[in-house]
């Protein structure tokens, strides 16, 4: 087994491209590993905060004529990017897609779909069986039940992957404070999607903000 450590195995922006896989309405309505709404407010936060870092980002469907198109949360975050619609399950045999993703020239490949058991997991064994430097993001997937999804992670990791949040790859990305050209965004993301961090980041400001009384007398 490669154990994953050091500083190279922690993931940068400029290797990373993201593909997210079938998240749609037919398949959220049998998400039973995780609440729903928590992955779409997830997806939504992992969307933008690869807009924010200037991650190239794949979006693929399946059969999205019976099953239905991408989350709206989604689309709106890449309103002029096409959505490669499939009929493979598995995403990685599909060539339009491992085109876009070769094209890129980077090897941190990051996914995260619906079903976790199936359709991430199928591409994500198969990319880190061709070599990519896979990672796959947990909490922006979910599966039927919470068996199957933990099930499918501790298959992927079996398979060399890297299972994440969302929010620890905000931390890999971001990697460094000083780093300011990314602040402002993945501020707004965080307020937007990390619930008590977000308000509790807004309520700062406003302490920040609020005028000191004066003693009396």
């Amino acid at each position: 087994m490669t154990f994953r450590n050091g500083l190279a195995s922690l993931l940068r922006p400029e290797d990373s491209v993201l593909v997210l896989i079938d998240h749609q309405p037919f398949q959220l309505t049998n998400v039973n590993s995780h609440d729903p709404q928590a992955v779409v407010n997830n997806v939504a936060a992992l969307a933008k905060l690869a807009k924010a870092f200037n991650v190239p980002t794949i979006l693929t469907s399946v059969l999205a004529a019976r099953g239905g198109v991408l989350f709206k949360q989604i689309t709106d975050v890449f309103p002029d990017q096409e959505v490669i619609d499939r009929t493979w399950v598995n995403t990685w045999e599909d060539k339009r897609v491992v085109d876009l993703v070769k094209a890129t020239g980077r090897k941190q490949l990051v996914i995260a779909g619906l079903w976790t058991e199936v359709c991430v997991a199928m591409p994500v064994i198969q990319a880190a069986g061709e070599g990519w430097d896979v990672t796959v993001i947990t909490d922006a997937s979910g599966g039927v039940s919470t068996e199957s999804h933990e099930v499918a992670i501790q298959r992927m990791i079996a398979a060399g992957a890297n299972p994440m949040t969302w929010m620890a790859l905000a931390g890999d990305w971001q990697r460094d404070w000083a780093r300011t050209e990314h602040v402002e965004a993945l501020t707004e993301i965080l307020i937007s999607h990390l619930g008590g961090t977000g308000i509790a980041f807004q309520w700062e400001q406003q302490l920040l903000n609020t005028p000191v009384p004066k003693a009396a007398g």
